[in-house]
């Protein structure tokens, strides 16, 4: 294929992607961010070439740091050509790699497990002794329940070690070493969430808590992902985001979800004759109903905090491009946007519908059928006829 066919093609997969040449640079940009793992990055440097902003200069000198081959090519040029019009990428020193959070003069670290299918994960809370040795807050936190365990205890370094190794292996994850205030915030959050009844089983999580940190439970938090992603989380999500176990997993209640499941599912088998056009405009209305009922209070909070836990493990495990997704999405709710109108919330929200039916349906499956149809009837007369016959 030649450069001018090769280019044409690039431009026209953009634009079914949703890249509107004619939009505003800010609009641009954002599009381009949230479409680049679909389009590919040297699609998306040609584009930004075409953007004489310094915003657009940024962003490919972001993608040149992890390019090689033809897509670098395609970024010098595109910075070449920006260049050319009076823009020059601002120097910006290299992010730091994450790096373990420890405060010196208090002694406190913490590690962090990812969020599992069932919405619980784990925190620890570990500070060092004056006498040798480390003592550790243990906590298992679920999003639906609260805070599920808290234990104290006291070992050493080769015993957290160890237990870490353990940890890790029986789930199949890895822990990461994550800011102690975050992982205060998530026990103490936790517990506040943990209804009244429970909280008996989970101790004296309170007094616990002081054999670690001395300051008061913290009420609010800023998460560090708005700090990390300050320049970009206000770009729209990428419908990629879905393919991350960690955000397909999550799942709203499914009493709440099923009246607009069987809603869209009674559209799509409707004997009123309707072209695919009209069907998919009327199960578009009921996905941005549930997006305006369900997305909120108990299920945004939960959601958002997901969203923003997952964004910083994400960040710290090496998958850059989701975890800037998710911590635009969480800003989106944080900012109380308009959700029905991001691509990436409409796609979650068809999840959710299409996992309540496909579940109601296996339960259909599951349960003994009282009621036959004819057609059915009349095999199960004609097999017990024949069963009959093969008698004696």
């Amino acid at each position: 294929m030649g450069i001018a066919k090769e280019t044409e093609h690039s431009e026209a997969r953009l634009r079914q992607l949703g890249f509107d040449p004619g939009a505003t640079p800010e609009q641009a940009i954002r599009t381009l961010r949230s479409i680049r793992a679909a389009a590919g990055d040297g699609p998306i440097a040609h584009a930004l070439g075409a953007i004489a902003t310094p915003e657009s200069a940024a962003m490919l000198t972001e993608m040149a740091a992890g390019a090689t081959g033809a897509t670098r090519r395609e970024i010098r040029r595109a910075l070449f050509r920006l260049r050319q019009r009076g823009i020059e990428p601002e120097e910006r020193p290299a992010p730091a790699a994450p790096v373990t959070v420890v405060e010196a003069e208090a002694g406190l670290s913490a590690l962090l497990s990812p969020i599992d299918a069932e919405g619980v994960s784990i925190a620890w809370l570990i500070k060092g002794r004056a006498g040798g040795g480390l003592k550790r807050l243990w906590g298992l936190v679920s999003e639906s329940e609260g805070l599920v365990g808290a234990t104290l205890e006291t070992l050493s370094r080769k015993d957290l070690r160890q237990e870490r190794t353990e940890v890790e292996r029986r789930a199949g994850a890895k822990l990461i070493d994550a800011d102690w205030r975050l992982a205060d915030f998530i026990l103490c959050d936790a517990y506040r969430r943990t209804p009244e009844a429970r909280r008996g089983k989970v101790g004296n999580f309170l007094a616990l808590r002081t054999e670690i940190v001395a300051a008061s439970p913290p009420t609010e938090f800023v998460h560090p992902i708005y700090v990390e992603f300050a320049d970009i989380a206000s770009a729209d999500p990428s419908v990629e985001l879905m393919k991350a176990p960690e955000i397909a997993a999550f799942k709203l209640p499914a009493a709440a979800v099923k009246p607009f499941a069987d809603e869209a599912s009674s559209l799509r088998q409707s004997v009123i004759v309707l072209s695919p056009v009209a069907q998919e405009e009327r199960v578009n209305t009921v996905v941005e109903r549930a997006l305006g009922e369900l997305i909120a209070g108990d299920n945004a909070y939960r959601l958002r905090r997901r969203l923003e836990d997952t964004a910083y493990f994400l960040s710290r495990t090496g998958r850059h491009d989701q975890a800037i997704w998710a911590a635009a999405a969480a800003a989106k709710i944080r900012d109380k946007a308009d959700l029905k109108r991001i691509a990436f919330f409409q796609a979650f929200m068809r999840a959710q519908l299409g996992a309540v039916l496909a579940e109601q349906q296996e339960q259909e499956r599951q349960e003994p059928r009282l009621i036959m149809t004819p057609a059915e009837a009349i095999r199960a007369r004609q097999a017990a006829q024949a069963r009959m016959r093969r008698r004696p």
